[in-house]
């Protein structure tokens, strides 16, 4: 998998914050609104959920049991220029169906506009074919399972496996400390006590469409703010299991190998007792040293 498609993915209403901050957790304070702070007096436990901020797994669960059902989803990706015009785009719909423990999926209703695939029918852009590795698949996929234990480690030493597992960790545990990236070191590792130092953290209460949540943000301070790859990172967790609801992403960094600067949204709804993603958003541009650059937005909406 080339560096390109692992950088593709590194990827409101503004509540009113009590003067109340924990320093439990980080050596750094946590901002809090005055919901969380008398829940907090009233015995909730931060600590516990801090931590389970930090270790979530529901996530990515949420996209292994899409797995799990039939939808259908509309496909959206446009290839743009530099002034923002469209150089090439790509719209499907697409059916996922389940026998027995097998899965298949249909693509119907294609356009291709432009140069989006090459003559020899691959892909042009490493997003489109990265898109194409993520959202579907072209042979029958039986025995699968929305286990997460261990899911996210690598099956092997080999390089695809490795990177295939630095991409899941990127995505479904932001954060966390993503080893083999050139020049990056721990800049994403959010929570790590060196980093976290560069970060305000808040913890406010709030709906979203309706479901009452915690919201969990972390922005870098303005005198970082060059210095850390997550430039945005908030979390919205239904309360009454802390499951993950919808979280944006938004992610910048430059070094003389490679810039990216990503903006991310994933939205996710209860399907039958499950988890599941049902909206996420790209809106990316990014250059690696010897490729060209590119700039992708991408939609797609699922419907069990």
């Amino acid at each position: 998998m080339r560096v390109g498609l692992f950088i593709l993915l590194v990827v409101y209403t503004i509540p009113s914050f009590a003067q109340e901050e924990d320093t439990s957790i980080f050596k750094y304070p946590i901002e809090m609104d005055e919901v969380v702070v008398s829940a907090r007096k009233g015995g909730w436990d931060l600590k516990g959920f801090i931590e389970r901020v930090q270790n979530d797994t529901t996530f990515y669960k949420a996209f292994k049991s899409m797995h799990m059902f039939e939808y259908n989803a509309t496909n959206r990706l446009m290839v743009l220029n530099s002034n923002g015009s469209i150089k090439a785009s790509y719209y499907s719909t697409s059916k996922q169906k389940r026998f027995g423990d097998c899965r298949t999926m249909e693509i119907a209703n294609e356009k291709v506009t432009g140069n989006y695939y090459k003559n020899n029918g691959e892909h042009r852009y490493y997003t489109a074919e990265l898109y194409d590795y993520l959202f579907f698949i072209k042979d029958t996929v039986c025995d699968e399972s929305d286990i997460v234990a261990g899911a996210m480690e690598p099956k092997d030493n080999s390089t695809l496996e490795q990177n295939k597992s630095k991409l899941k960790h990127l995505i479904f545990n932001p954060g966390s400390k993503i080893e083999g990236v050139p020049f990056m070191g721990d800049k994403a590792a959010v929570f790590k006590e060196d980093i976290a130092k560069m970060y305000n953290f808040k913890l406010s209460s709030d709906k979203y469409k309706g479901i009452d949540c915690y919201v969990f943000s972390a922005t870098p301070k303005p005198e970082y703010k060059d210095d850390v790859v997550y430039k945005q990172l908030v979390t919205w967790f239904r309360k009454t299991d802390y499951s993950i609801v919808a979280r944006d992403y938004s992610l910048k960094y430059s070094t003389l190998l490679y810039d990216f600067d990503v903006d991310m949204k994933v939205r996710t709804r209860q399907i039958w007792g499950k988890l599941v993603p049902v909206k996420i958003e790209y809106d990316g541009n990014w250059h690696v040293f010897t490729q060209k650059r590119e700039r992708v937005k991408f939609t797609t909406t699922i419907v069990y």
